[in-house]
């Protein structure tokens, strides 16, 4: 049975400030505080007992990556011996031009189960990730699909 979580209205007040960026700047939580009548401290500590409630399932950062000199991204897709899909993972987590890595069950005739965001300066960079991971893990079926645009890459909002 799935349990209620209850949040009050300032849980919601709180949550509708820290649902979209946050500005750029050394205390962030600060601006949030006072806009909330709350302490800084106080900020913190709500969105810890948030966490620990499981209200806040995770709290991230997007990189803007073409900004950031990423002008390549491609989402690696391998087919993956399902036993040696936890390991596997593990390796391809571990590269740093990786910033996703996901287990998915296969789907009629795409049997790819392991999926990994690479970011690299060119496509030949990403394409060099893709085929030495390949070969580090073994993997002899992949693909790669390139971004060709980004139409969307905002936090989900709620309140």
């Amino acid at each position: 049975m799935e349990r209620k979580i209850m949040i009050d209205e300032l849980d919601k007040a709180l949550l509708k400030e820290i649902q979209g960026d946050l500005a750029v700047e050394a205390r962030p939580f600060l601006r949030i505080a006072r806009k909330l009548d709350l302490t800084e401290n106080q900020v913190l500590g709500r969105i810890r007992e948030l966490i620990d409630r499981g209200v806040i399932r995770r709290f991230g950062v997007t990189i803007r990556h073409q900004i950031s000199g990423f002008q390549a991204n491609a989402m690696a897709a391998w087919f993956v011996a399902e036993e040696r899909v936890e390991e596997v993972g593990r390796l391809v987590a571990a590269y740093p031009q990786v910033t996703h890595c996901y287990h998915r069950k296969s789907m009629g005739s795409w049997k790819y189960n392991l999926f990994a965001m690479i970011h690299g300066a060119t496509r030949d960079e990403c394409t060099q990730v893709a085929r030495e991971v390949a070969e580090n893990a073994g993997i002899e079926e992949y693909e790669l699909l390139f971004s060709d645009r980004e139409h969307k890459k905002t936090s989900m909002r709620y309140f």
